[in-house]
């Protein structure tokens, strides 16, 4: 932080924040979602619609905000999010029937939608080679709280206020960073490209398809048509995506960069990572409240161990990626999540305080995974390139994100349910295997990232340090 310049400073802390503040409400709304039934008569269709509408909006239109920000200026695009976002979050609190309260979180997604690619790509085109591992250290630690602070923040709230206020502490922090963000980030742009509308469409509607089955998959049953219909609909779009980037002469998505070996290693890892993350959240609350018949705010205060390494080791991790290499903090990283998920299967049926340790594990595994992931892939790319990749790789953060979910719980439901908390217990642990499975499978993608060649950073020229070279 010490070799920070005032601009950099500025960028990180509210980029971060910015990040925290719209990465908080994929997850922050489930431990409201009983309080919201109740208040709002809504059925459980309607309570998985208030989730799935922002991540259905959010996730489609990533790779768009990417590309728009690109050319009109990435601070610009997130001062725009950050408006929407607060926008939405007031439409959310005020909203007076569960209908309303479903189109709000929709104008919320499209609000993050915008947040976060432009922030990753401000803090990626701020810092140099030989500093963005701190700076994505520090990024990855505050924005890894929304994952996994969530659930605490949400049942605090809802237990000591109501359930409106998990929205409306949105709106005083959007107006305090707007101002800042307008006056203190310098701007960035992408090459001046003219926009790519077949591409923009492909993508969109593809992305909306997967993670629409992804998402309703195990309501409506992973066999019916409308799940089949609408991942094969999304695959064919997104495979006519690749068909439209490799003919039109500015591409939103250059293929070479899904040729690119670490790139597309980065992304796999990320999305696999992310998959973990949001699973084992998800039914981390739902073991804590209906298998332990903790409170909202106890089960959140529970989640502590494994939440707070994120805070704590993820900046000193990313300090040590120019000392070390993305790959092997990612592929350590990942397996430690692994084995801390597996641990946790096996000590769930012991009690809480059998978990603590793995819950440890697991976190200071993810802790230092996820800088080292958020820098190898924008590292692998160009720097014109930065807000593209930061596109794709938080579009398929949200994939992994709706996948982690639909899979673990397809494995809950196999043998476990809400019937007694016995039930709870034994579908958690059999999820619990599936999220280690799924951090097992990242860290073997991680290792297609390259391995940093070292550079003299006090002798090379500044070119030098701008493109910093991977080997397979």
């Amino acid at each position: 932080m010490k070799h920070m310049t005032t601009s950099q400073r500025w960028t990180l802390a509210l980029a971060s924040l910015a990040s925290l503040m719209v990465g908080l409400d994929a997850l922050v709304v489930t431990t409201a979602l009983n309080t919201i039934r109740l208040r709002l008569g809504a059925s459980i269709e309607d309570l998985e619609w208030t989730v799935n509408a922002y991540t259905l909006v959010f996730a489609a239109l990533l790779l768009t905000a990417a590309a728009i920000g690109d050319r009109i200026g990435r601070r610009r695009l997130l001062v725009i999010g950050l408006t929407v976002f607060t926008l939405g979050s007031a439409a959310c609190a005020l909203a007076p029937g569960i209908g309303a309260l479903i189109a709000a979180r929709a104008v919320q997604g499209s609000g993050a939608a915008m947040v976060m690619p432009a922030a990753l790509a401000l803090v990626g085109a701020a810092f140099p080679p030989e500093r963005r591992g701190t700076a994505m250290g520090v990024f990855g630690g505050v924005t890894g709280l929304a994952v996994l602070g969530g659930p605490v923040l949400g049942g605090a709230v809802v237990q000591g206020m109501a359930w409106q206020w998990i929205f409306w502490l949105n709106v005083p922090i959007g107006i305090a960073l707007i101002p800042p963000a307008t006056r203190r980030i310098t701007e960035s742009t992408g090459p001046a490209l003219r926009l790519d509308p077949l591409g923009l469409l492909t993508s969109g509607l593809g992305v909306f398809c997967v993670v629409w089955a992804l998402v309703r998959a195990n309501s409506v049953g992973w066999g019916s048509a409308q799940t089949v219909v609408a991942l094969v609909g999304g695959f064919a779009l997104l495979a006519a995506f690749v068909v439209v980037e490799a003919r039109v002469a500015a591409p939103m998505l250059p293929l070479r960069l899904l040729r690119n070996v670490p790139f597309a290693a980065a992304n796999s890892a990320g999305l696999l990572m992310t998959a973990g993350i949001f699973g084992a959240a998800f039914f981390f609350a739902q073991d804590l409240q209906a298998g332990r018949h903790l409170t909202p705010l106890g089960a959140g205060l529970h989640l502590l161990p494994w939440t707070a390494t994120l805070f704590l080791v993820a900046p000193l991790a990313g300090a040590e990626i120019n000392r070390f290499g993305e790959r092997p903090l990612l592929v350590f990283g990942l397996l430690g999540q692994a084995v801390g998920f597996g641990w946790i299967a096996v000590a769930a049926h012991g009690g809480y305080p059998a978990m603590i340790p793995p819950m440890v594990l697991a976190g200071f595994g993810v802790s230092t995974a996820m800088p080292a992931v958020q820098s190898a892939a924008l590292g692998a790319v160009r720097p014109q390139e930065i807000g593209k990749a930061s596109g794709t790789y938080n579009a398929m953060r949200q994939l992994g994100g709706a996948l982690g979910i639909a899979v673990l719980s397809a494995v809950f439901s196999a043998r476990g349910g809400f019937a007694t908390p016995h039930a709870v217990t034994t579908g958690f642990g059999d999820a619990m295997v599936a999220a280690s499975a799924l951090s097992a499978l990242g860290a073997l993608a991680g290792l297609g990232v390259g391995a940093r060649e070292r550079i003299d950073y006090s002798t090379s020229s500044p070119d030098a340090t701008i493109m910093e070279r991977t080997s397979a």
